[in-house]
């Protein structure tokens, strides 16, 4: 009973937050400023987000040839199964996601997850996952932001794919560097034993398919991390759901 009225005062809360960020968001294009009743502007995304690429159907890397998996995955697997990705993280469609992400715009984040969606809808064979997980972020950055962006990215997804989301099931276990700020041969050490997954829903896990949502892929490192946690604990397999994928350099 108790988990059902948390649940729903999440809900009720999560609305609130959603209609307020809606609110004060400008009747204008997010990304040119042109008034608009959209968050997004028909040209707009028209000319950023219409294109697709040939990816990595590992890490969602692009590919110039015909070839399904980068050098780099052929080598190397990851822990993750699969990587969806809606576009690149790169000027001007980076902006939505700094918004969101340090300028607390949540409204946003339904039209990422809608972009996402749409990413998902167009792989051919795709495996839906049995439920999602958001990224966690540690206490203290939770606690300096005040909400996480995969999060708020993870519950519209949720109900676009119909599957279930469990906002508690891994645990960031350790305070780590923001991955932007740690040197690229640093990365992986940053995130080393960094998550863990919850005792309580590990039972959920045994066989499971897990569809990981994240806001922004660069290295990989985290969502790895993250990924090997949930295998560890009986999943069968783990999909990556970012939004954005920071092409290689």
């Amino acid at each position: 009973m108790r988990t059902a009225n948390r649940q729903r005062l999440d809900g009720a809360w999560q609305a609130l937050r959603l209609w307020l960020g809606a609110t004060l968001l400008p009747a204008q294009c997010a990304l040119c400023g042109i008034g608009c009743p959209q968050v997004l502007c028909s040209p707009c995304r028209a000319q950023y987000l219409g294109h697709r690429r040939r990816r990595c159907r590992q890490c969602a890397n692009p590919l110039d040839d015909v070839a399904l998996l980068c050098g780099r995955c052929v080598r190397q697997r990851p822990a993750y199964d699969g990587t969806v990705t809606a576009f690149d993280y790169a000027a001007p469609v980076d902006q939505l996601l700094l918004q969101l992400k340090f300028g607390a715009r949540l409204a946003l984040a339904p039209l990422l997850a809608e972009l996402l969606h749409v990413a998902i809808q167009q792989q051919q064979e795709w495996q839906a996952p049995q439920l999602l997980c958001p990224v966690p972020l540690g206490p203290a950055r939770l606690a300096e932001r005040g909400y996480n962006q995969a999060l708020e990215i993870a519950r519209p997804l949720a109900r676009l794919l119909d599957v279930p989301l469990q906002p508690r099931l891994a645990l960031r276990v350790r305070e780590t560097r923001a991955q932007s700020g740690v040197a690229p041969q640093e990365r992986q050490a940053n995130l080393a034993h960094a998550f863990a997954i919850a005792p309580e829903y590990a039972p959920l896990l045994q066989g499971c398919h897990v569809g990981i949502v994240d806001d922004v892929m660069s290295s990989g490192h985290t969502v790895n991390a993250l990924a090997a946690a949930c295998k560890r604990a009986g999943a069968a397999r783990v999909s990556i759901l970012v939004v954005a994928r920071t092409p290689p350099h």
